[in-house]
């Protein structure tokens, strides 16, 4: 977990947080001198000793001591070899990750009492009540919330997946030895488990060999649904639903889902060559499968609760209709089976002259009629279609496995011939020797009569089509032919909820609700929450592609060129096309691949649409010609599929939502998706929060002005400097209006896993969500309390921007002191994402993607990004007479107390005489003054934001992050030491792949020590 999602910090019980620290402590030591040897062991312990005296005497303001101390141990590893300082790096990143697990453990094990925490549900709903909130208001309130939580696959999650559920797996034993009732036997089989575990960790490449592909990481992404989050929303449903009968006398509906899932993985080609068409088809295929392949395993376990033969008349009647349907078709399929057979028996033993020639040449005069039948491919399994196409005669052409056009389109092989059919038996026979057998072990036989067991009769025919839709996917996934049938098949949630629906009124009227409210309730709310596809996948692409591809429209219709044409003349343009009903590309266009890449994706929208995708976000927009030019290629493709198909396209048009990034565009915003990353790196944290802030307030107003209600998408990261922080923090600080029940937010890298990998902190997260979307709806923020704090914010935002611009972008100096100070340059041997670090390839801060940006900084305890420039603006303003303002400012404005409370926690993390190590070791002479500069900057931030605050130390308001971060300082700081060791050799040594090695084990325990990374 991050320090950032720390909404609950006060929580921790410290005493057996310590206890589990020093527990798993004692464990790896064990582990240690096993693997490497007491005397290595002894130079662990000296290092851990030196670092925690040092960090002693410098929290004792015993700086001069301290300093000594730390030139010895900065002096001892520098004398260390290779292998034992890679040793080293890998002993305190491992310790450093038991440590985290200890914390998650203790933020898992005080979620048990729900009652007394804060922000919950129950917590939230009483306040809102006592305020004057009627109970009316209040459900209404609830049921009508739309919160979508979007997944991503930004490149911040820096440790493998094996190793995140290995740490989960630490996390559960820890939990279970927190238990009373276990006894002596049982604790011990525990700690050998545990042992066992820390071993295996110890035993396993902390580092990614290759890259993932977009695929992979849609892949990861799924896996936190399937392990965490699909366990997790239930139990969130049912919390929600609890809480609102206890206060409103009325439970949530069965099928209200205050949270939905999206996802970003797999669709966002935004400076990501990696993110093709194909790649999109893929992964929103698999998500599909995925989900089919949960609701099977439910409606398994479900069959074996629903035992039951109370029933309601109604449900009797679709039982006995089921049970009469599969009997015919039983009856049916025996009548082929006989015809078959009989045709078979009639084929005489010898032919006679001319029988092997075709009945429809002239000569060929053969008494035996031909005999055809057409058999679609959804009968043969797909193992046997590769070895059909290997043995037997080729029937029809068969699709590219790449071609991005097959989903949804019907293809039938046709047998001419009695020998390829018998062929094909054959096969299908071959394939099924043993299986039949093998199944009646595992299911009971079929029932005979529906009173017997009604539930179950109608919950196999759940499985049945859902089985049969599994191996449709399973078919498009490998790019063969098939057909969806709606009779035997899934393809919308409505379809698969009315049966599941109609077994709950039929328990509920039966006088067995409390079946009812089981697990068949939990399985109504996911298919309510996840549907047919788990997240829906948005697409995300750069306005700049969508212009090169009209340019190739327009070029070729001899129009001219569109990118040159002014925004009016763009807008008329658009305008005009999206009210023709004919199709603007013309099927003969030839374009060159990264136009037809940009087309091919719109051509997937179309073959899936809104059932299976999200929105449609386009980063880097700036005019309301971007959006329709999306909305045109979006109408266009539609039109061309459904004409080429013979039908309409499934679902609707994607939703369009431009992101606006830079501040330039934010202060040209309109409905828009706000974008914290670009806008940060673009002016500096403090004046991207004040435009974020302004802009919003500007979509508000032009929306009640025409009486839209608007969803406002906010694209946050993980670190402060990007948009992130406490959840409930960041909700409650946006403007009024902003937040009327709705909200959709992204989740990235490695906060999804921080925030979603464990159920309990799962369950958590969603309710806080769900909590802080209620008040700022129901009990908004409170804006700016005169026009005189707004006219500060713009003067602290001016002074800061310019501060940050004129070190940033404007010093000649400052990239290459960047590029010496930071391990920027070595963050990409990671291999933690599949997009490259820079939109183009330029060696500026411009064009350099915001996680690295903030990645490096963090790494080398700088953490610049989140405070550069705003001690100079506070400066600038408290010099001018308005300390007093600002001080009232952060007691009665949220947004700018929430501002001023995260810069707070991320000076906390910064260290002083660790940037001043990196400058020393690493950055030139003559650059080094600005190093200098900046920690100036850096303690001057400090003085002021204390000056605002009242209080006369960081975080004297939160003793238990406080602590959190103190007891990870001893091992951090050690590495922060040995990775400018590291650095300094690899520099003069670039092709030594162990010092490569070394590094990045240092930045990955650099990250779990800062517990973020960008």
């Amino acid at each position: 977990m991050t320090d950032t999602t720390d909404d609950i910090a006060e929580e921790i019980s410290f005493q057996s947080f310590e206890d589990d620290c020093k527990l798993l402590g004692s464990l790896f030591n064990d582990v240690l001198q096993r693997e490497v040897g007491s005397s290595f062991m002894e130079k662990i312990e000296r290092i851990r000793i030196l670092a925690q005296s040092a960090l002693n005497l410098r929290l004792a303001g015993i700086e001069d001591t301290a300093n000594l101390l730390e030139k010895q141990l900065t002096c001892e590893i520098s004398k260390m070899p290779l292998e034992e300082a890679l040793t080293l790096a890998r002993a305190f990143t491992h310790s450093l990750n038991l440590m985290g697990i200890a914390d998650t453990h203790h933020r898992m094990h005080k979620l048990i009492d729900v009652t007394q925490l804060s922000r919950s549900c129950d917590d939230i709903f009483t306040q809102l009540l006592q305020s004057g909130i009627s109970s009316e208001e209040l459900y209404k309130t609830v049921c009508k919330q739309e919160v979508e939580i979007v997944l991503t696959a930004h490149p911040t999650q820096i440790n493998r997946r094996t190793l995140q559920y290995k740490h989960v797996r630490i996390a559960n034993l820890l939990e279970y030895n927190s238990r009373s009732d276990i006894g002596h036997e049982d604790r011990e089989t525990l700690i050998e488990d545990l042992v066992r575990e820390i071993t295996s960790v110890w035993q396993t490449d902390e580092l990614r060999r290759q890259k993932p592909t977009p695929v992979d990481e849609a892949r990861t992404g799924l896996n936190i649904v399937e392990q965490s989050l699909w366990k997790a929303v239930p139990h969130y449903l049912r919390r929600v639903s609890n809480s609102l009968k206890k206060f409103t006398g009325k439970p949530l509906p069965l099928t209200c889902t205050p949270i939905k899932f999206g996802s970003w993985m797999g669709g966002d080609r935004d400076g990501n060559p990696n993110v093709t068409a194909k790649v999109t088809k893929e992964v929103s295929l698999l998500s599909r499968w995925m989900a089919i392949d949960l609701y099977i395993r439910e409606v398994d376990s479900l069959r074996f609760e629903l035992s039951t033969d109370r029933c309601s008349d109604r449900f009797s009647r679709l039982a006995e209709d089921i049970l009469e349907k599969e009997s015919s078709e039983k009856d049916s399929d025996r009548g082929q089976s006989s015809f078959l057979n009989q045709q078979n028996s009639s084929l005489p033993t010898q032919l006679p002259d001319k029988a092997q020639h075709p009945s429809c040449i002239e000569d060929g005069d053969s008494q035996h009629p031909k005999f055809e039948i057409n058999m679609t491919t959804d009968f043969v399994p797909p193992n046997l279609q590769k070895q059909n196409e290997e043995d037997s005669p080729k029937i029809d052409s068969k699709p590219n496995a790449d071609d991005t056009h097959t989903a949804g389109l019907t293809s039938r092989g046709s047998f001419s011939s009695t020998s390829q059919l018998l062929f094909q038996r054959k096969l299908f026979a071959e394939s099924k020797i043993g299986r039949a057998s093998f199944q009646k072990l595992l299911e009971p036989p079929p029932l005979k009569r529906a009173g017997m067991a009604p539930y179950r009769i109608v919950l196999g025919d759940v499985k049945d089509k859902l089985v049969k839709t599994r191996k449709l996917l399973e078919l498009l996934l490998e790019g063969l032919p098939c057909e969806y049938d709606p009779r035997v098949s899934y393809e919308t949630s409505e379809q698969l909820l009315e049966p599941l629906l109609l077994c709950y009124e039929s328990l509920q009227s039966s006088g067995a609700g409390v079946l009812a409210d089981g697990k068949l309730a939990d399985l109504i709310r996911r298919v309510s929450t996840f549907g047919m596809v788990l997240v829906k996948l948005d697409l995300r692409q750069e306005s700049a592609r969508h212009a090169e591809a009209l340019d190739a429209i327009t070029t070729y219709l001899d129009l001219g060129t569109y990118s040159e044409w002014d925004e009016e003349k763009k807008l008329d343009f658009l305008t005009k096309e999206l009210k023709g009903k004919r199709p603007l590309v013309p099927p003969t266009i030839e374009v060159v691949p990264e136009v037809k890449e940009v087309l091919d994706t719109f051509r997937v929208a179309a073959e899936f649409g809104s059932e299976s995708l999200g929105a449609y976000v386009i980063s880097m927009a700036s005019n309301a010609s971007d959006v329709l030019a999306v909305e045109l290629l979006q109408k266009d493709t539609r039109l061309a599929v459904t004409s080429e198909h013979g039908k309409p396209c499934p679902g609707g048009t994607l939703r369009v939502v431009p992101l606006f990034e830079t501040v330039k565009d934010l202060r040209a915003a309109g409905s828009v998706m706000v974008g914290y990353s670009d806008s940060g790196k673009d002016a500096g944290r403090f004046t991207a929060a004040w435009e974020l802030y302004k802009a919003q307030e500007d979509v508000v107003a032009a929306c009640n002005e025409f009486g839209i209600k608007i969803t406002l998408f906010h694209g946050r990261g993980g670190s402060i400097g990007r948009g992130g922080g406490p959840t409930y923090l960041a909700i409650q600080s946006q403007p009024p209006g902003s937040v009327m029940g709705s909200l959709r937010s992204t989740e990235q890298g490695e906060m999804v896993q921080a925030k979603f990998g464990i159920p309990q902190t799962a369950v958590r997260q969603l309710e806080i969500y769900t909590t802080a979307v209620l008040l700022a709806t129901l009990k908004p923020p409170q804006p700016p309390r005169e026009k005189k704090w707004r006219n500060l914010m713009e003067e602290i935002s001016t002074i800061s921007s310019q501060n940050y611009k004129g070190t940033v972008y404007e010093n000649p100096e400052f990239i290459s002191y960047f590029h010496e100070a930071t391990p920027q340059a070595e963050l990409g041997y990671l291999n933690i994402g599949s997009r490259p670090a820079r939109r183009k390839s330029s060696t500026g801060i411009g064009h350099l993607r915001a996680i690295p940006w903030v990645f490096a900084w963090t790494q080398t305890r700088f953490v610049l990004p989140a405070w550069l420039g705003v001690g100079a603006g506070l400066r600038g303003v408290s010099e001018k007479g308005y300390a007093d303002d600002i001080q009232e400012m952060y007691k009665e404005w949220p947004f700018f107390q929430s501002t001023i409370d995260l810069i707070e926690m991320v000076l906390a993390k910064a260290d002083i005489p660790i940037t001043k190590l990196y400058d020393e070791q690493l950055v030139s002479e003559n650059r080094r003054g600005l190093g200098d500069m900046l920690r100036k900057e850096l303690m001057t931030t400090e003085k002021y934001v204390l000056v605002i605050t009242g209080r006369e130390k960081l975080l004297e308001s939160n003793k238990s992050l406080k602590k959190l971060i103190e007891s990870r300082l001893p091992y951090l700081n050690a590495m922060n030491m040995l990775q400018v060791e590291v650095l300094k050799r690899l520099r003069r040594d670039k092709d030594n792949n162990k010092l490569r090695d070394a590094l990045l084990i240092t930045i990955n325990g650099i990250a779990a020590g800062m517990r973020n990374t960008g």
